[in-house]
């Protein structure tokens, strides 16, 4: 037994109480510290030489600071056991990064990744005993701060260690997300999985390479490697609700008890309003409508879902993104669907499979909370619709659109003036695609990022066209039945 161990193996609690001397520490005072107690050891047993840590200054693997809390601190080798970290103690370890930003709050820098999934091993496997399940579900959360401006990681500095368990609301969204993603896998969709199919759960891209891929056990359509994972927003959402005392939390639609599927509670609530007109909810949810609220139809969705304000614990959780979209009495959207600008001098340096806008696509799921005129052009909620966007269109069609824009950015934009001022470039059109295009996106004319060239153009912006939304909703929420 290595005497350095201080701590209960078989205790969660005593594992715990003893990651509290972490908090303050950086990696390196860490490894120096056991290195100073393998010194002395050496010394007094003449035993084998130490490792420095300069050794460990050159190691780029992204794991390599959760090895220095593993091997240094709690002193047990690190392996690929499929069972917890203390599997005695039914705990997992996962050392997870933060950051603080501009406005002063705190998010988790990244999601958590858990476990890899084994496409052939999952499939077979329920949620209670799966192996994510097992290692997933008592984790021992060492967080710290990252700072851009630190050289070394080594000298980030621990913040936080605490036992979480997702709580029983949690576990059963957790639960539903497992077995959409295995559901997908068992249907010979591997190759489909993304992020936004799900809303705490997802199943992130895991590989060293964008071409690495595996194979599947229901199709010959080769998968991209991937793994289970709490994302980003749960993560956040878990660091400022569970781990720093505190912090304000927001208000959870399911206030009491669970519900086995969140996403069919959310719409029920919105639909037994169905018909009714934005005046009638207004009254309804004591909404003053002489003040003109920019955002009157997102109110009236989270009012309906009992939110007094203008967040939902679940929806920050889960990155659900809430968006209204008018239909007009001739079925028709008038606005597209627009995104943030994207800054023509960073477009051109990423790549597709790790770009801004097509990792949010990926990774966000949306409600979409629909009203439309009658025929007397007033204004009715006619339902809501959980949404991501499907694989193909956004594999294919936004990434051809993607595409495009970063080769027309690169090669030099072309812009033409008409006698009106309008500008007028080859940035992709509407008509050149059934899904996205690109237009202005700012306040105005002289809202402007720099080209690569050097001069300056207006602001842009991706936008998903309108026939498109359309199309996306109007089976599922039988729109000309309505």
């Amino acid at each position: 037994m290595d005497t350095r161990i201080e701590y209960d193996k078989t205790n969660p609690s005593s594992i715990e109480a003893y990651a509290q001397k972490l908090i303050g520490k950086t990696f390196r005072d860490v490894w120096e510290e056991d290195e100073a107690q393998q010194k002395s050891d050496i010394l007094a047993e003449e035993s084998e030489e130490y490792v420095s840590s300069d050794d460990v200054e050159n190691k780029k693997n992204k794991g390599n600071l959760g090895q220095i809390i593993e091997e240094n601190f709690f002193h047990y080798a690190c392996n690929s056991d499929s069972r917890p970290d203390f599997y005695e103690a039914g705990v997992e370890l996962k050392v997870t990064p933060y950051k603080i930003n501009k406005n002063g709050s705190i998010s988790a820098k990244e999601r958590l990744i858990l476990t890899m999934i084994d496409y052939f091993a999952v499939v077979n496997e329920n949620f209670e005993t799966s192996h994510f399940w097992t290692k997933s579900k008592l984790i021992l959360l060492i967080y710290y701060l990252y700072q851009q401006e630190i050289k070394y990681k080594l000298d980030y500095k621990i913040k936080y260690s605490r036992l979480f368990t997702p709580p029983e609301q949690d576990i059963a969204i957790i639960r539903h997300d497992y077995d959409i993603i295995v559901n997908k896998i068992k249907a010979g969709k591997a190759h489909e999985l993304s992020e936004g199919d799900t809303l705490y759960l997802g199943a992130a891209t895991k590989a060293s390479s964008s071409k690495d891929r595996r194979e599947q056990p229901y199709s010959s359509e080769l998968a991209k490697p991937r793994a289970f994972a709490f994302k980003s927003s749960y993560m956040t959402y878990v660091l400022n609700t569970y781990i720093v005392p505190g912090k304000q939390t927001y208000e959870p639609i399911v206030a009491n008890g669970f519900v086995d599927s969140f996403e069919d509670y959310v719409v029920g609530k919105i639909n037994k309003y169905r018909g009714c007109t934005v005046d009638y909810l207004c009254k309804e949810f004591q909404i003053d409508v002489s003040k003109k609220p920019k955002n009157l139809e997102a109110m009236l969705a989270y009012r309906i879902l009992g939110i007094k304000g203008n967040h939902a614990e679940e929806f920050e959780k889960a990155n659900v993104v809430v968006k209204t979209i008018r239909i007009g009495k001739h079925d028709k959207i008038k606005e597209s669907m627009s995104f943030p600008n994207f800054k023509f001098k960073e477009l051109i340096q990423e790549d597709w499979e790790n770009s801004t806008f097509g990792n949010y696509l990926r990774e966000t799921r949306f409600l979409f909370v629909v009203y439309k005129a009658d025929a007397e052009n007033i204004l009715r909620l006619m339902g809501c619709q959980f949404w991501n966007i499907p694989y193909e269109d956004l594999e294919v069609e936004v990434r051809n659109v993607w595409e495009r824009t970063k080769k027309v950015i690169a090669d030099g934009l072309e812009i033409e003036v008409d006698s009106r001022g309008n500008n007028h470039t080859n940035l992709p059109k509407r008509k050149e695609s059934r899904v996205s295009h690109v237009r202005p996106h700012g306040r105005n004319a002289k809202d402007m990022y720099e080209l690569p060239d050097g001069r300056l153009f207006p602001k842009q912006c991706f936008w998903l066209n309108n026939t498109y939304i359309y199309s996306q909703i109007k089976d599922e929420l039988k729109v000309d039945q309505f």
